[in-house]
């Protein structure tokens, strides 16, 4: 198996480096793991891509590349330069530090590069690892990911519907907040919401008398409706949950249909 992966936290990060061992257990000895990673952190650059201007890319050992771009920009770069001859079977983005659960989806570079792997046609696996009082000051916070990654997604691709036509399935896999040992288990689980808290944005003072803006995140302890990712992800459990690049609002399309005949 050819593998191709990448993350949001940048070449030089952690997690890419847990990804990396995941991937290479997938790919088994006659495999190939190939890395093409954003040169610098793009977290929360979701699915952009560097339409406006060139992206550069550099040869940093053998087969890994370092782009100076998005997530989906380096899964671009992989396909249809570096890889462009012998592509992957699979893409993988991740390990991000922290969850992608709940509403961080929508602003996941991580999400980012698995979502343009799918609409590539591949599978595509985003995974995250939940931080928390629990695990985040441990020797390993990628405990969980680390131990359980590789399993969790050959099951997903046993399950993986063949043939897909449209808008090809990715997978947001979370690892729960807490070490290895205490998992719970894996469930398969749907986007939440961490109602009453919301993305903001505070002001600071440069020391040259400028005024900048930094982005603040929400509760990631606050709970969210029973079953979904984030609140499974509280409980222990490794969530997985099947997405697509439709942002259609299928349920209420019909009566629009109606309303607007």
């Amino acid at each position: 198996m050819r593998i191709l992966i990448t993350n949001d936290d940048g070449i030089n990060a952690p997690g890419l480096s847990v990804l990396h061992e995941i991937a290479e257990d997938l790919a088994g000895p006659e495999g190939e793991v190939w890395t093409v990673a954003p040169a610098f952190e793009q977290s929360g650059v979701g699915h952009c891509i560097s339409y406006a201007h060139p992206t550069m890319i550099a040869e940093m050992g053998p087969r890994r590349f370092a782009a100076e771009g998005s997530p989906a920009d380096c899964v671009l770069a992989g396909l249809h330069d570096v890889l462009k001859d012998t592509p992957p079977d699979l893409v993988l983005s991740g390990v991000n530090r922290g969850n992608n659960s709940a509403e961080n989806a929508m602003y996941s570079g991580t999400l980012g590069g698995a979502m343009e792997g799918a609409l590539q046609g591949l599978p595509a696996i985003a995974l995250s690892q939940y931080y928390g009082p629990a695990n985040r000051d441990i020797d390993d916070p990628f405990e969980p990911a680390r131990r359980f990654g590789a399993d969790t997604i050959r099951r997903i691709l046993e399950t993986d519907p063949q043939g897909q036509t449209g808008y090809r399935l990715f997978y947001n896999v979370n690892f729960p907040p807490v070490p290895a040992d205490d998992v719970a288990g894996t469930r398969a689980a749907h986007q939440g919401v961490r109602e009453g808290t919301l993305f903001t944005v505070e002001p600071h003072l440069s020391p040259s008398g400028r005024r900048f803006l930094w982005a603040k995140g929400t509760d990631q302890q606050a709970k969210t409706d029973a079953g979904s990712d984030a609140d499974l992800n509280l409980d222990g459990y490794i969530t997985v949950t099947p997405m697509r690049a439709d942002l259609t609002c299928h349920d209420t399309l019909a009566e629009l249909k109606k309303a607007l005949s």
